[in-house]
């Protein structure tokens, strides 16, 4: 009887739960107050299993805190593009004239040597840094000094570049004759030996550089000035019919033609032997007749070039000064020359 009345208390409280519709854990935990009061049973499981944190919160975790991360490193400072350095006829629009030739050069000038008639002209009259153009002032200078051509020089510190941290092959304590280094500055553009050539003038580098200026004067040079030597300062300054003038009278000297259009030379330098090559690929084009020339480059001046030549019968003397690219002068002297020999040259401007 008992038994079966428990059966039966059991039975009627199941079916109240089912009738009503409330957990048959609620009792055990109502009094609790907590959020697990309304928690499947389920839920009850042992400590280890329900503080175990899920895999995708981990993960969720491992992302926030990644990004977290990167957020806080530094960024990379941004690339700065620098403009390159315009030269001064740039600067001035005179590359934006147009000429007849569509030469690339912003200033050249074609002069009859003899009759110095005027051939081709382009903004002949620009004043502009010359660069390597300069030494052959200098050469002018060192062989009207009649100074020993034999006599031997010494490269030192006080040669090397300061103006443009340009590079050279003769290092410090290098010994070359006169011959040997004006052959260099005219045929190499070699600053050093240029330097060392005013350097050991008589009074020193002051006195050649004021001969300099004195010879461009005797000579009606006008728009022409020097600072030093070697052509890497901008200060250094000229226009086309100056340096067409100067060009014809250093032609009158047989040692500066020699050298200027040498198109090696191979130098004895201590226990070493030095190949140097001519700064002017046109003195080894058997198209060309050219009795001297000289190259010139600093960013200031574009590329230059001047040259005496004879083409089609006459000696020409040619200026190109502010050149825009690499080959662009040597392009501009080939337009030149086909266009004098394929036709009779008239004055054009």
């Amino acid at each position: 009887m008992t038994i079966f009345f428990r059966h039966f208390c059991s039975g009627l409280i199941a079916a109240s739960v089912l009738l009503l519709g409330v957990p048959a854990h609620c009792a055990e935990s109502a009094g609790t107050g907590t959020e697990s009061a309304v928690k499947p049973k389920a839920s009850a499981a042992p400590k280890k299993s329900s503080t175990r944190k899920p895999v995708a919160h981990t993960r969720v975790s491992a992302k926030l805190e990644s990004h977290s991360a990167s957020a806080t490193q530094p960024h990379s400072a941004p690339k700065v593009v620098v403009a390159a350095k315009q030269s001064m006829g740039e600067l001035e629009g005179l590359r934006a004239t147009h000429d007849s030739l569509a030469l690339k050069s912003s200033v050249a000038l074609v002069m009859d040597q003899d009759t110095d008639e005027v051939l081709f002209s382009k903004n002949s009259q620009a004043v502009l840094p010359i660069a390597s153009i300069t030494k052959l002032m200098t050469a002018v200078v060192v062989t009207d000094a009649a100074l020993p051509l034999d006599e031997v020089l010494t490269v030192t510190q006080d040669d090397v570049d300061t103006e443009k941290g340009s590079r050279s092959r003769l290092s410090v304590g290098t010994q070359l004759t006169r011959e040997e280094m004006l052959h260099l500055a005219l045929m190499s553009s070699e600053n050093r030996a240029a330097h060392a050539l005013g350097r050991n003038y008589p009074g020193g580098l002051a006195v050649f550089v004021s001969a300099m200026n004195a010879k461009a004067r005797s000579l009606g040079m006008n728009d022409t000035h020097y600072v030093e030597p070697t052509g890497l300062s901008s200060l250094n300054q000229s226009s086309a019919h100056d340096l067409a003038t100067l060009v014809k009278l250093a032609h009158t000297h047989p040692l500066i033609r020699e050298l200027s259009t040498s198109p090696q030379f191979l130098v004895d330098v201590g226990s070493r032997k030095l190949q140097f090559h001519n700064t002017n690929r046109l003195v080894s084009n058997p198209t060309w007749d050219i009795g001297l020339q000289k190259t010139g480059y600093i960013t200031e001046a574009g590329r230059c070039l001047v040259m005496q030549a004879s083409l089609a019968g006459r000696k020409l003397i040619m200026v190109f000064l502010d050149s825009s690219g690499l080959n662009t002068r040597l392009a501009d002297a080939e337009r030149v020359r086909r266009w004098v020999t394929q036709m009779t040259p008239k004055p054009v401007s």
